[in-house]
């Protein structure tokens, strides 16, 4: 009965979590009514069911809208909810009314039924204050297409609707092209493609579980396998996926920004007449993202040819790595504890990233302009308070965002430095008592380096971490000023001006880099002393200048080679989610998705960091083992007393290979 019980709780949860998370879609992609309602919210006044579509009433509001230096926004033109856009009549003049109120005596679906048109029912008054474009019935004159659940007016009017506009003695309608662009300006803005941008990461959050969690899974476990096993083959193999991956990637970024075949992302949502083409601004950011990746493409290829003549040396450094993980019992699957972990924390970030970015509060605007319209309530053309609503979003709501996006900077750094630093242990534990040659290796030397990192040195973990995290920020703020300076074309005039604003990206760019690159070796060093970070740090910088030739020679092509690994298995999840949400079910209906451009990305940088996970068992022994050698050295006059057999014939391969090259 127990278990019944907490079943029926968690289905509960679990229902209540997928409503919840279709509400902050529908708050992101559908528009508000000149009521304040969500368009498509059932437990609105009236009843919105199914009603998704915005819709603007009156077409000389959306003129007045576009005119330069008009005070009139476009957020205060009368709009309803609508099921499908409406289209003018080649043989009369059809109408779309207001929401059937007061003594209409019409129900939602009655007036669903007629075509939202109860024209032929209003009072003589109600006529007259139509002809006004006051409501509450207003003439459909231009033909109107669904674009991302907004009706988008075509300037292109009906002139059999205008005859039949002007013989009933209505006001004169503009039928200039600002009709079309003010609506589209509205569509396009920043803060709307924002929101469009985070309803394509709810719509898509399947693909982003099997292509950016379980495929990389796969791919990262089937690698270090491969590297177990088959060493020699694995630095060419993936050298060549690679550059057969990343062509992949940028051909299908050219597809969908139009750029080859005909199969370029439409805003248009639904059947809709062919020779009308609307453009979003999704497409453009597609087609930089296009330019961006032909750049990496052609570096990448260059790069990968330039490393063929030394992935011999790279191969050798690997089969250290291979022996150390079948000696060290459970290293391999190792990384599935902090994948899990993570996988968890993403689930409920994005949730909560969903939440922040639909929490804005409805509010009516403030407008001082002409807006009067008939209220079927009072029963007369009502002036007051006919202003539209916005979604308001308050600073401190932006201040959040802010520390949300680095609070999952700052935890994904932390989990990847916990399975580093667990990792440095297991193999520290294998090289000091002898690996291969000793009984004194513990049985899971994986969990008792666990064991350790829990009772002795997550704090240290955490500093780092956040030091990275906090220098990297700082970064890329310090990048975004820059960028907007040059844009504005205020970057300093003077030489001196120049030189400070130069250097300093200069200096940060290293500190960046160093901070990493200390970073990495400061939790092996964690790992085998158990001392404080920055005492760790001290001596893992220490012993890298004092072998800084030795470390280049072994190290920067492994590196390289493992770099290349993990851009393989996250480009696989690209080209994978590229191909599901290609599918029918996530371009078109309510499930489209503005553009595949950000679910992609998202699935990639996911990929990449399960990669990192998993291929850190690759990296941080092959690390850990030479920075203990070089410990080692230091503390017996020159000559290791602890290295492994195959670690003293890899490094005197590395020498003869370097006297040879």
């Amino acid at each position: 009965m127990a278990f019944l019980d907490y079943y029926n709780f968690f289905r509960v949860g679990i229902n209540a979590f997928f409503v919840l998370i279709e509400v902050m879609l529908a708050r992101l992609t559908y528009g508000l009514d000149y009521k304040g309602n969500v368009c498509g919210d059932k437990h609105a006044h009236p009843g919105l069911h199914q009603l998704e579509l915005k819709y603007w009433l009156n077409p000389n509001q959306v003129y007045q809208s576009g005119v330069t230096d008009s005070q009139f926004k476009l957020s205060n033109a009368r709009s309803i909810c609508l099921l499908d856009c409406p289209t003018p009549l080649e043989d009369s003049l059809s109408w779309v009314c207001d929401y059937p109120e007061g003594d209409m005596h019409l129900s939602m679906d009655d007036w669903i039924d007629r075509n939202y048109d109860y024209y032929e029912i209003l009072t003589s008054e109600m006529k007259n204050a139509s002809l006004q474009l006051q409501g509450p019935c207003y003439p459909v004159i231009f033909p109107s297409v669904n674009v991302y659940w907004s009706c988008q007016y075509i300037a292109r009017a009906s002139n059999a609707s205008l005859r039949h506009w002007k013989q009933m003695g209505g006001v004169d309608i503009k039928e200039d092209i600002i009709v079309d662009k003010s609506i589209h300006s509205f569509i396009n803005s920043r803060s709307s493609v924002l929101k469009r941008y985070m309803a394509d990461i709810g719509k898509a959050w399947p693909v982003l579980i099997v292509c950016g969690g379980l495929l990389p899974l796969f791919l990262s476990v089937v690698w270090l396998l491969m590297i177990r096993y088959f060493v020699a083959a694995m630095p060419w193999i993936t050298v060549a996926f690679f550059n057969i991956l990343i062509i992949t990637v940028t051909v299908f970024y050219y597809l969908k920004a139009g750029w080859i075949g005909n199969d370029a992302i439409s805003p248009i949502i639904g059947d809709h007449d062919p020779y009308i083409h609307v453009f979003g601004r999704e497409l453009n950011h597609l087609r930089a993202a296009s330019i961006l990746m032909t750049f990496i493409m052609v570096l990448s290829i260059l790069t990968s040819i330039a490393i063929v003549r030394r992935i011999l040396m790279g191969t050798s450094v690997l089969k250290v790595a291979a022996k150390v993980i079948g000696e060290v019992q459970a290293l391999i699957i190792f990384p599935v504890i902090p994948y899990s972990i993570l996988a968890i924390f993403y689930m409920v970030w994005i949730s909560a990233a969903l939440h922040l970015f639909s929490s804005g509060q409805v509010v009516q605007n403030y407008c001082n302009t002409n807006c009067c319209a008939y209220d079927l309530l009072s029963e007369k053309v009502n002036c007051d308070h006919c202003c539209g609503y916005s979604v308001r979003y308050t600073p401190h709501i932006a201040v959040s965002i802010f520390f949300h996006l680095f609070g999952c900077y700052w935890a994904t750094k932390f989990f990847i430095a916990c399975s580093s630093t667990v990792i440095a242990g297991s193999v520290a534990s294998y090289y000091w008592t002898r690996g291969e040659t000793s009984s004194e290796v513990p049985v899971l030397p994986v969990f008792d380096s666990m064991k350790r990192l829990i009772r002795y040195s997550l704090g240290s973990v955490a500093l780092g971490s956040l030091i990275v995290s906090f220098v990297e920020s700082i970064r890329f703020i310090l990048e975004s000023f820059r960028r907007k300076l040059k844009v504005a074309e205020t970057t300093p005039d003077s030489w001196f001006g120049k030189m400070v604003y130069h250097t300093s990206q200069g200096c940060l760019r290293c500190v960046e880099w160093t901070i990493k690159s200390v970073n990495r070796n400061a939790y092996i060093m964690i790992a085998i002393t158990g001392k404080s970070f920055c005492r760790s740090s001290a001596i893992a910088t220490e012993l890298i200048m004092n072998n800084i030739l030795r470390l280049v020679r072994v190290n920067v092509i492994g590196d390289v080679i493992l770099f290349l690994g993990k851009l393989f298995v996250s480009l696989s999840s690209a080209v994978f989610g590229f191909l599901v949400l290609d599918t029918h079910k996530y371009s078109s209906g309510h499930n489209k998705l503005s553009s595949p451009l950000l679910p992609v990305l998202v699935c990639w940088t996911l990929g990449y960091v399960v990669a990192t996970l998993f291929f850190a068992v690759v990296e941080m022994s092959i690390d850990t083992l030479i920075l203990s050698f070089c410990q080692d050295s230091e503390e017996h006059e020159g000559t290791a007393q602890f290295a492994p057999l195959l670690l003293m014939e890899t490094l005197n391969e590395q020498n003869d290979m370097q006297r040879l090259t």
